[in-house]
């Protein structure tokens, strides 16, 4: 990763008050205000299916910061499950690759950074699973087998409907009790 990028994003995370998220993509800063009410709803309600079915190995974590300084990418999904040993660290940010999955509630003031933005980085970021609620449309997204440019697979639901999450987690995805905005 660039080090002039490093450094302003690591000022950008001290100035902004709580409540607000940075991440880098490429040469763009982009930050994120604090989630609403529904957003965190669905984040529990996703969160508690996938940790029925995660490995022992895989650990939940929320909002933490994904970095692959190879590729100049600095992310920070609601939800990821990464091995325990990733997380025996001091410093705030772990290995992208390392990541089983990256879990986003698509921001209805700024769609484009979950739709584009990360469907963009986190195949080249080595995520291999990238799951994609969109409260505004009422679908659910699953992107999969990555090249490391780009993901090969999408697979969409409508809110009511199942979304299969292969391997680690292994289950079907209920999406009914998902609320839209």
């Amino acid at each position: 990763m660039n080090p002039e990028h490093f450094a302003l994003l690591n000022e950008a995370r001290r100035s902004l008050p709580d409540g607000f998220k940075v991440e880098l993509s490429g040469d763009t800063i982009v930050m994120m205000v604090s989630p609403s009410g529904i957003h965190q709803r669905n984040l529990l309600l996703v969160r508690r299916q996938f940790d029925r079915h995660a490995p022992a190995d895989l650990l939940p974590s929320e909002n933490t910061d994904l970095v692959s300084p190879a590729v100049g990418k600095s992310r920070n999904p609601d939800l990821t499950y990464l091995p325990g040993e990733a997380l025996e660290t001091s410093a705030n940010q772990v290995p992208a690759e390392s990541a089983a999955v990256a879990v986003e509630l698509v921001s209805p003031s700024n769609p484009e950074n979950d739709w584009v933005g990360k469907v963009r980085d986190y195949p080249l970021m080595g995520i291999p699973l990238y799951l994609l609620v969109d409260a505004r449309q009422k679908t659910v997204t699953l992107f999969s087998r990555p090249d490391g440019a780009r993901y090969h697979r999408r697979e969409d639901v409508e809110f009511g409907e199942t979304l299969h999450i292969p391997e680690p987690f292994g289950f079907d995805l209920v999406t009914g009790d998902l609320l839209p905005y």
